[in-house]
């Protein structure tokens, strides 16, 4: 028996899984066959000289002829919020066995917000990381022409593994015990660590930021987008926002090490991680991915982690973040608790986390922020995706929380 919104069950985690393309999000077909004929080829060999990357091994037996191209099958992953993601399949592409896969990205239709989607600067952070974190996936060619496809977009290996999600879109589910939950939470911790650790100066990303003033900039622009795109009246997130402008977390140190600014992901959730897929019935725990680079950025990475925690639902949040289209296993048995997850990245960090509340605070706000602009695409009628019709008790949700946690001072156990 189902227990779940989405119809999946306690114990079960939803997989990502390509799909149907959804309605008034389809590509230029025709476009986008002229487009790699000329230039993909070319791309993959470069690309593969560059990465001498074994698991990149088979690019070297691709052939992108006329045939083969015409072929090609696109599909969409159904999840996420922001940038639109496709499969894009050539079956006669390869000599391999399987089909040439590759990941296309592009913004979403309709979307104004200045400086966000942008393809070229994901794009260039992938193309720098490929050398020194091997987490971040190929970036293979990058296109401006927006006569393409209606807007910059680019490709990338598709990394195989298992993309966990939380909303009845996504097909599949695999079997994760107490046990599994505890190493996947843990893993998580561990891995959120090691992006923070990346060396900046031989990424060539030293200068992608702008560290000092880095946690006021952010308060300040995520509270000033959130009322730009405003719809309704949802008091709590007002009040969160003008909090924790009077309760800023500490400014950078502008010494090296385990106080100073990092290469921070700003989307780093469950269900941005490719995992390994189990070769048995063991719980997979190690994660070989991280996608969706697009917000990342050199800054704070205590306020990534806030970032991060407003995703980590518990099992007495409120109940329209426990019922939001993200992995829920962390509500759970056996997941890491939002300060165990703490704990265990300050251990495995060695950063010093005094107080985490403004950091959940910064979340949740940063969260209805997204949210917020999302939701008035679809007001505006500019987006036809049903799933976004649904945000507004989610937005009122995260303010909620917020206000929980300023009162309680704490992070847990927000509705006891």
């Amino acid at each position: 028996m189902s227990d779940r919104p989405d119809g999946s069950s306690a114990g079960k985690a939803a997989l990502d899984r390509p799909g149907p393309v959804r309605a008034g999000e389809e590509l230029n077909l025709a476009a986008l066959r002229s487009y790699l004929a000329e230039h993909l080829e070319e791309a993959l060999a470069r690309s593969l000289d560059q990465a001498r990357d074994q698991r990149l091994s088979e690019w070297s037996s691709v052939r992108v002829t006329a045939e083969a191209l015409a072929g090609m099958e696109v599909a969409q992953f159904p999840s996420g919020y922001s940038n639109l993601t496709y499969a894009v399949r050539i079956p006669g592409a390869s000599r391999q066995e399987r089909p040439f896969e590759l990941v296309l990205r592009r913004p979403p239709f309709g979307s104004d917000v200045r400086g966000a989607h942008d393809m070229g600067r994901e794009h260039r952070i992938l193309s720098r990381l490929a050398g020194v974190y091997p987490k971040a996936p190929r970036p293979v060619l990058f296109c401006d022409d927006p006569e393409v496809l209606g807007a910059p977009f680019y490709l990338m290996e598709q990394v195989r593994g298992m993309i966990l999600r939380g909303g009845a879109e996504a097909a599949g589910t695999i079997e994760l015990d107490a046990t599994g939950r505890r190493r996947l939470t843990e893993a998580f911790a561990d891995a959120f660590a090691e992006l923070h650790a990346v060396d900046l100066e031989a990424a060539g990303l030293d200068d992608l930021g702008h560290p000092e003033g880095y946690a006021e900039r952010q308060v300040r622009g995520w509270t000033e987008r959130y009322l730009a795109a405003k719809t309704d009246e949802v008091a709590e997130i007002e009040r969160a926002a003008a909090w924790l402008a009077g309760h800023l977390p500490p400014e950078l140190s502008e010494d090296e090490g385990a106080a100073g600014a990092a290469l921070i992901h700003n989307d780093f959730k469950l269900d941005n991680l490719v995992l390994e897929p189990p070769s048995g019935p063991a719980a997979p725990t190690r994660i070989v991915a991280v996608l969706d680079w697009e917000m990342a950025t050199v800054g704070d990475p205590l306020m990534d982690l806030g970032s991060s925690l407003a995703y980590w639902v518990a099992a007495d949040d409120p109940v329209a973040l426990r019922h939001s289209a993200v992995p829920r296993l962390t509500a759970e048995p056996g997941s890491l608790s939002r300060t165990e997850l703490v704990e265990r990245y300050a251990a495995a960090s060695g950063r010093t986390i005094a107080d985490p509340v403004p950091y959940f605070v910064y979340g949740q706000l940063k969260l209805a922020g997204i949210l917020q602009q999302i939701y008035l695409r679809y007001r505006r009628g500019v987006t036809s995706d049903p799933r976004f019709a649904n945000l507004p008790p989610l937005i009122r949700a995260c303010g909620e929380a917020a206000e929980r946690a300023i009162e309680s001072g704490r992070i847990d156990r927000l509705t006891s």
